[in-house]
């Protein structure tokens, strides 16, 4: 059995990595893995390669440049030629980037099986292109893997049959746990002089969050007023980096003596920063999901989230970039009273191995006319 995984940004990364791992295992299985070029700066793609010990691709393609239309129908042509090439008996996608699109409906095209893996995620707002991603790949993948109960409803709500979807939990949390350890023992904390549970992680890319010059700034503007409380380490998405220099914000933003500005960290490093802070800001999706299992408080500067789960039980509150309800909430934690959480079923580690295990079983018993 050929298995082609196919990654191009950053999340990918984390979410292929324990699968590929726990498929290893699986002495009739061969694996092979494409990369799009989606994220091509080696601090976000490189470092996260040798972070998690994933297998250089066998594949690389070139389409990054361009309009997003040009992107994506670059990227399907490529990636059908690739599909040809390789013969796949199963295309694994992750995730929402363009990436995953683009790979299931090639993988479709060419009468190809595909699992998507982080499947019923759904933030209900169709101006975010990864929704669009999620819910059309959603429609064409054979294989649902979902990490949650809510994700599960999503897809029945939508029509797609149950004997498609398998809740396995989440595979990021499998990463997590995996190199937590050996996250833990980096000097991250110290090359930026903090301590642990003293200071704050902000993470900021969204474009609804960085495209508006009033909204980055609003958002700038309380990142000054938490960094006079406490430490506040802010690795810059090259995006974010762009905006900020082109608004010109990025000396307001280095004039702060608190406000520790970063390049882009490698998976390990940005872990152990996460690990020991003593809350997190973020827009990001997985880093939701991680902070819930570390027991970090972690404030969503969005107004939903896809992760609903992480709020119903995790230690997530979707604060959105409403500056007197980031502070207010920042207050709370910081006078002890941050939301407590628990873990939700099945981010237990083990999702990858439930994924390997079901994947494996449908391609041994898959007919032969399907192929």
């Amino acid at each position: 059995m050929r298995i082609v995984h196919v990654v191009g940004a950053r999340p990918n990364f984390m979410k292929i990595a324990p699968v590929m791992r726990a498929l290893r295992k699986e002495p009739d299985v061969e694996q092979r893995l494409v990369h799009t070029g989606q994220h091509y700066d080696p601090k976000m793609s490189q470092i996260f390669f040798d972070d998690l010990s994933i297998p250089a691709p066998d594949v690389m393609l070139e389409s990054r440049s361009g309009s997003n239309v040009d992107v994506r129908s670059r990227m399907f042509a490529e990636l059908k030629r690739a599909f040809r090439d390789l013969e796949p008996d199963c295309v694994v996608v992750v995730g929402d980037v363009d990436s995953t699109i683009a790979a299931a409906l090639a993988a479709v095209k060419l009468g190809i099986p595909c699992a998507h893996i982080e499947a019923g995620l759904r933030s209900f707002d169709r101006t975010m292109r990864e929704e669009t991603n999620r819910i059309v790949t959603d429609r064409v993948a054979d294989l649902l893997f979902t990490p949650s109960a809510e994700s599960d409803d999503n897809l029945l709500a939508e029509g797609i049959a149950e004997t498609s979807i398998h809740r396995v939990g989440n595979v990021m949390i499998d990463t997590l746990l995996h190199h937590l350890d050996r996250a833990k023992k980096r000097r991250a904390l110290e090359a930026f002089g903090v301590a642990p549970g003293g200071y704050a992680l902000a993470t900021l890319h969204r474009p609804s969050n960085v495209d508006d010059p009033v909204a980055l700034e609003s958002l700038l503007g309380t990142m000054e007023w938490i960094q006079t409380r406490l430490p506040v380490v802010l690795p810059l998405h090259p995006r974010t980096r762009d905006r900020l220099e082109s608004f010109s914000l990025m000396a307001r933003a280095r004039a702060m003596p608190n406000l520790r500005i970063a390049e882009p960290l490698g998976y390990l490093d940005f872990i152990a920063l996460t690990a020991g802070a003593k809350l997190v800001l973020t827009d990001s999706g997985g880093l939701q999901e991680e902070t819930t299992v570390l027991g970090i408080p972690c404030l969503t500067l969005r107004t939903y989230t896809e992760r609903p789960v992480t709020v119903s039980v995790g230690t997530n509150i979707v604060v959105g970039p409403d500056p007197c309800a980031i502070r207010d909430a920042v207050t709370e934690i910081l006078s002890g009273r941050a939301k407590k959480g628990a873990i939700p079923e099945l981010w237990d580690g083990r999702a990858s191995e439930r994924i390997a295990s079901i994947l494996v079983d449908y391609l041994r018993h898959r007919p032969v006319s399907e192929g």
